[in-house]
């Protein structure tokens, strides 16, 4: 049986407020605000107003990457953070502790050839879900794909986003994951014009793609 019924929409990356407003027309169940200041994609003073499209239905998830935890808690604050993605070397002790603000806690990793999966039962109990990207030193955003039969590997029930490299050719492939686990996608570099500004036209197609999916 497949399992892609509820399969959600993550787009990360974002910062331009009428892109933001474009983007909610497709009515996404996640978008990602990055706080990693070497990213290209890196939010740093936002326009006011900028989040005010954004419906409570959209949760607004904030991208660190071995960030302190009052650096976080201040993001959390300004721009009314639902869900913190942590992109580094974050232990299951921090992860633990930023799970008592209520936000959903999303670790992610990167996945290559040696990647060992036993690392992530210290996770559990601490996380809600997983993001599993390709590896690369830059923590994401590099439109590069891992061999996704890796993550035959993968032995706990936490769910998690794929991640890495995915666009309207591959995204197929990603849907013959026959996996109960396998909760979302997570949509970036492959989307854009420029970094930071999503091409809405292409990534329309996906959506309805994944939405067809049977509930």
């Amino acid at each position: 049986m497949n399992a892609l019924h509820s399969l959600k929409i993550k787009v990360c990356g974002m910062r331009d407020r009428s892109n933001i407003q474009e983007l909610m027309g497709l009515k996404p169940d996640y978008m990602g605000l990055i706080f990693y200041p070497p990213s290209k994609r890196l939010v740093d003073g936002l326009a006011e107003g900028t989040l005010e499209a954004i419906p409570e239905t959209v949760k607004k998830t904030g991208v660190f990457v071995n960030a302190t935890k009052d650096d976080i808690l201040d993001k959390i604050a300004v721009y009314g953070l639902n869900a913190l993605q942590l992109h580094g070397a974050e232990s299951p002790e921090f992860c633990k502790d930023l799970a008592s603000t209520g936000l959903e806690i999303i670790k992610a990793f990167g996945v290559d050839e040696g990647f060992d999966f036993e690392q992530l039962e210290a996770y559990e109990g601490t996380v809600d879900y997983f993001l599993f990207d390709t590896k690369t030193k830059l923590h994401g955003g590099s439109g590069l794909t891992f061999n996704w039969d890796l993550l035959k590997g993968y032995g706990l029930n936490i769910p998690y986003f794929l991640s890495g490299g995915l666009d309207a050719e591959n995204l197929e492939e990603a849907l013959k994951l026959e996996d109960p686990r396998f909760y979302g996608v997570d949509l970036n570099s492959r989307f854009e014009l420029e970094p930071a500004l999503k091409d809405i036209d292409k990534l329309r197609p996906v959506f309805d793609r994944i939405k067809e999916l049977p509930a």
